[in-house]
């Protein structure tokens, strides 16, 4: 319509509508590419939660400027500020009754002159003795009242937000009665709470008399105390905070200004504040620094911001078992970090909401862990990597043929029936199509005018690929190859020949078998020890559970052996150099091996001499191969030994 104005800014509504949404896949694939580079599945997990999207917005981004701010808060002032204030008013008190003393003439003044010489160096003990004292000067009078009234003001507009207009004339006995007599309402509410009593009615019926004390509106008595327990572990923390001195000041002017009732009011509630809500910080002191004097209600709410930072940085980190970014209060980091940083923690959930409801993760007992859907595409992009080295030229003897899933591929031809699997032969199928109908665009297929291409079946192979989990794999950094290397080896099999039987078996002091979601998740062995005889142990037991198939064992270790089972107990014993015993379990594993008829082939990593010594003996001892790849090759070399072997080539 002509005439209306429009104005345009940064939107304020919630996360961006018009930002693109999340490429969870991509996501996905920076985890896998930090798996796949040796790196834990965990921290990947997590490192992509700290990090954020295109690396902004993350967790990590959070808990800087939160840390920024707690900082900025312990460097606010100086916690003694109440006591200081009322230092300054007393001596102003006192100055402006000395001048009027003076002016006087009597024994009266002279006897009061000498009260105000006698006082006690404390502050709260001067302020107690002189509480019966008949002031001369209306100045000073007032500012002694001022010393109370403040404080108690402080105190109670700090406990109850909604108490601000009534703090101001709490002196007031009819006021103080009031109050006393709403805390002695709620003492009796949190008590019947504390006893599991059902307190619905009565929580209703003490908001409705005293409700307008507590603007935050809580819904349940759960509520009202979350909103009380805070503000009374900041008010403990403050005295924690302070020196006993300090402390002892400050706890004697808070009693004389609020009174015996009230003081005994608010002593009960921090009781039962402190046993329904021991999860609080009520104990911790911190050294606030700062020039500016900061008063009770100031000081608390330093102490307060500091430890709901504390509270926010802790969920931030998501070190606990089962943490969830559904730990992260919003509301509280929109408080303290503001709104577009709550849109960040949105954000983040967002995304972990999308790569569960997509399956690409699940949430176990530990957090969050790759589920078998990305575990498939983490595997196929491990083959990828060792197919496209394998297409990229010959490297050595290591051949591949193109082959189809069913078998290898004859050069004839069939018609199709009802069940084959075999692929297509398309241009037999079109040229049978087009004798059929004669030319034309577009051909017309019939069910008959399908051919599919033969394949010699092949014979199915048990595979056990043994890799070594030893700390020096990872300190080398041959973890992430290795990984790769198995996922790849795992994926082809499961894809490509399904009629196979693969075991990757992990070994360090102990060795076991592993699925392909354990070994992305696995890490390295801390304890000491390469226990090749245990990985040989459980490899044969996987080839005799498939009696039929062709036996294949791949090793890739980086250090001869140096533990074995004990024969008697069954226990992992480690020894370096090698001893004889460890040497000698593990070649009867290897001969148990080669009597099964076993294809093992030996990957060495690394050049240690005695390694290659072992390694050499065994390939002769076995009549298998030993290989030396380079880091980048082994997959490679894995892969193509495997194809090699299983049509029963050397």
């Amino acid at each position: 319509m002509a005439g209306n104005r429009f104005r345009y800014g940064q939107w304020r509504g919630g996360p961006d509508p018009l930002a693109p949404p999340y490429d969870v896949r991509a996501a996905v694939d920076a985890v896998g590419a930090e798996v796949l580079a040796g790196g834990s599945l965990r921290e990947a997990l997590r490192d992509l939660l700290r990090r954020g999207p295109q690396g902004r917005g993350g967790l990590d981004d959070l808990a800087t400027r939160a840390r920024r701010l707690r900082r900025e808060a312990l460097r606010r002032g100086d916690l003694d500020g109440a006591v200081t204030r009322a230092r300054a008013l007393l001596d102003q008190a006192l100055a402006a009754e000395r001048d009027e003393l003076r002016g006087r003439d009597g024994d009266d003044a002279r006897f009061a002159e000498a009260v105000l010489d006698n006082l006690p160096r404390s502050t709260a003990r001067a302020v107690e003795e002189l509480a019966g004292y008949d002031w001369a000067s209306d100045e000073a009078r007032q500012a002694y009242r001022r010393i109370l009234d403040g404080l108690r003001g402080e105190v109670l507009e700090q406990r109850f937000a909604g108490l601000r207009d009534a703090a101001r004339a709490a002196g007031d006995p009819v006021v103080q009665r009031q109050l006393a007599e709403m805390m002695g309402d709620l003492n009796d509410l949190l008590a019947r709470h504390a006893r599991a009593e059902d307190t619905t009615d009565a929580f209703a019926e003490f908001m409705r008399r005293h409700g307008q004390f507590f603007p935050e509106q809580p819904k349940d008595v759960d509520e009202l105390v979350d909103v009380l327990a805070r503000r009374a572990a900041a008010g403990q923390r403050l005295m924690r905070s302070l020196s006993e001195r300090q402390r002892d000041e400050l706890a004697g002017l808070m009693r004389q200004s609020l009174g015996d009732r009230l003081a005994g009011e608010i002593a009960a509630l921090d009781g039962h504040l402190r046993a329904l809500r021991p999860d609080l910080d009520w104990q911790r002191g911190e050294r606030v620094r700062g020039d500016q004097p900061l008063g009770y209600g100031e000081a608390t709410g330093a102490l307060g911001e500091i430890a709901e930072l504390d509270e926010l940085l802790d969920a931030l980190d998501q070190e606990h078992p089962g943490a969830t970014l559904d730990d992260v209060d919003v509301e509280a980091v929109a408080r303290t970090l503001g709104r577009d940083a709550a849109d960040d923690v949105r954000r983040l959930r967002e995304l972990e909401r999308e790569l569960r409801r997509q399956g690409w993760v699940s949430r176990d007992a530990d957090g969050l862990t790759l589920s078998p859907k990305a575990l498939r595409r983490l595997a196929g992009t491990a083959l990828r990597r060792v197919f496209a080295d394998l297409t990229a030229g010959p490297r050595g003897q290591h051949d591949l043929r193109a082959a189809g899933a069913a078998g290898e591929v004859s050069g004839a031809s069939r018609p199709w029936e009802y069940g084959d699997e075999q692929p297509l032969d398309v241009v037999r199928t079109l040229t049978r199509a087009v004798r059929r109908a004669g030319p034309g665009v577009p051909v017309q297929l019939a069910v008959d005018d399908f051919e599919v291409v033969e394949t010699e079946r092949r014979a199915s192979a048990a595979v056990a690929l043994c890799v070594d989990l030893s700390y020096s794999m990872i300190s080398q950094g041959r973890w992430g190859p290795m990984k790769q290397t198995a996922l790849a080896l795992s994926h082809l099999v499961a894809t490509r020949f399904p009629q196979d039987a693969l075991q990757i078996v992990g070994f360090g002091r102990r060795a076991l078998p592993l699925t392909q979601q354990e070994l992305v998740a696995v890490e390295p062995d801390l304890e000491q020890g390469t226990n090749l005889q245990h990985a040989l142990r459980l490899a044969g037991r996987h080839l005799r559970r498939h009696p039929g198939a062709q036996p294949v064992v791949l090793v890739v270790t980086d250090g001869e052996p140096t533990a074995h089972l004990d024969p008697d107990d069954g226990e992992a014993y480690f020894h370096w150099p090698p001893l004889p015993e460890t040497i000698e379990a593990t070649v009867r594993e290897v001969d148990r091996l080669t009597r099964y008829g076993t294809t093992l082939n030996l990957f060495m990593l690394g050049d240690d001499p005695g390694l290659r010594r072992f390694v050499d003996a065994v390939a002769r001892r076995s009549r298998g191969r030993m290989f030396t790849p380079d880091l980048e090759d082994l997959g490679e070399y894995v892969v193509s030994d495997y194809l090699r072997a299983r049509r029963g080539r050397r």
